[in-house]
């Protein structure tokens, strides 16, 4: 994950976490605010009657039919009705009280199996029932809310003020009770979600460097060697010298193919790193670094290849940035592990002023990194030193050793 700030609760700015839905003390004289919670009082009754009859006509219909085919899908479909509705009311709520609740996961339907399994997911989505539960007691909550405010606006109005503060506060706590994410595990799957689609627009952007470095690399070496195989062919009795000449040049084109394949396997997965691990890897990384980089791999197993290789790939761009923009004189990589986590840093002398929207690949490694449930720090004040930290879940290594496929 990426390395979050809580924004400063500054005039013009965005409130501090955990206090964006906190209103201001209620005063004796009529804020905005105060009208914001009369009105939504008084619209409790409105919305509370147009919730509890949706409830009444078509979950309980849903119900009563569920003793044949029909009551079911009917059953399901008011469901999704009830969601969109508690979706109306987070939106009141967000406008009237200031309430920022997230808004529930949408429910993934499609490849899920057939007729029967989908509508089973939507008959036990946890999402709807509570709508369903919050909309059946409010009509009691909303009855009493708007006649006791529009009385207290002609008997009790000097203290309404207050008295409408506690009362929209219970309103607020049903929001967050009910109308809320189901748990931890709603906010996971948006989470997941999000780091689905970083995964699939990283994996494009890599299959297209390899594709492009193909394409302008070995074929084109292997289309000018069958093109100078082809000529030497319809020389060599002609004249043999030249056919010979042709030959040599062709084999001085198969070696470069050759070289730039092997390139980009190193690219793709280096055989040092599948060979001997990430401490021979990264010492062979920091060998190539133009400051001196000293490594220090503690590690008493190899973690998953998986991991290994984002390892590798992350201080590997860390190491060609300290290279090209730091100006520094010495560097150190350090990797361990910290029971289920493995930890890397990358530490220079140089100038500093790193940022993860500073154009060096810096964003686009936390993004990687929080894909894979991994923690992406950096801390590079003006003038330095630059120090990255990174976090990646541990895994164990599993299975045979894979076969070397780059020599």
């Amino acid at each position: 994950m990426t390395e979050r700030f809580p924004s400063p609760g500054l005039p013009g700015g965005t409130p501090a976490a955990g206090r964006d839905d906190r209103p201001p003390p209620p005063r004796l004289a009529y804020d905005r605010h105060t009208w914001k919670e009369i009105a939504h009082l008084l619209a409790n009754l409105p919305v509370a009657l147009l919730g509890f009859t949706y409830v009444v006509t078509v979950l309980f219909t849903g119900l009563g039919l569920t003793l044949t085919v029909v009551g079911f899908p009917l059953l399901a479909a008011g469901l999704i009705g009830a969601r969109q509705l508690g979706r109306m009311e987070r939106a009141r709520a967000r406008a009237l009280l200031g309430v920022r609740v997230d808004e529930p996961s949408r429910l993934r339907l499609r490849g899920e199996g057939g007729f029967v399994q989908r509508l089973w997911m939507q008959l036990k989505d946890p999402v709807g029932w509570r709508t369903v539960l919050y909309e059946f007691i409010r009509l009691p909550w909303g009855v009493f809310t708007f006649a006791f405010t529009l009385t207290s606006l002609f008997v009790l109005w000097p203290v309404l003020p207050y008295v409408a503060r506690g009362l929209t506060n219970v309103d607020r706590a049903m929001v967050r009770g009910l109308l809320s994410p189901s748990d931890e595990l709603e906010k996971r799957i948006a989470e997941l979600e999000s780091d689905r689609g970083v995964v699939v627009d990283t994996a494009a952007a890599d299959l297209r460097r390899i594709e492009r470095d193909l394409h302008d690399g070995a074929q084109a070496r292997l289309v000018n060697l069958a093109m100078g195989l082809g000529l030497a062919k319809e020389k060599v009795l002609e004249d043999p010298d030249a056919a010979a000449a042709m030959v040599e040049e062709a084999h001085g084109e198969v070696k470069l193919a050759l070289q730039e394949l092997r390139d980009l396997a190193r690219g793709i997965h280096p055989a040092v790193l599948t060979d001997r691990g990430l401490d021979a890897a990264l010492s062979s990384v920091a060998s190539r670094c133009t400051v001196p980089v000293k490594v220090t791999v503690d590690l008493s197993e190899r973690p998953a290849a998986a991991i290994e290789g984002i390892a590798y790939f992350t201080v590997s761009e860390l190491l060609q940035n300290v290279s090209k923009h730091s100006r520094a004189k010495s560097a150190s990589v350090e990797v361990w592990r910290a029971e289920d986590r493995l930890l890397i840093q990358v530490w220079d002398d140089g100038r500093g002023g790193a940022r993860l929207d500073g154009g060096t690949g810096m964003k686009g490694l936390a993004d990687r990194l929080d894909a894979v449930d991994g923690l992406f720090v950096l801390e590079s004040p003006e003038g330095g030193p630059t120090t990255v930290t990174a976090e990646l879940p541990w895994r164990d290594r599993t299975g045979a050793r894979e076969p070397d496929t780059h020599r």
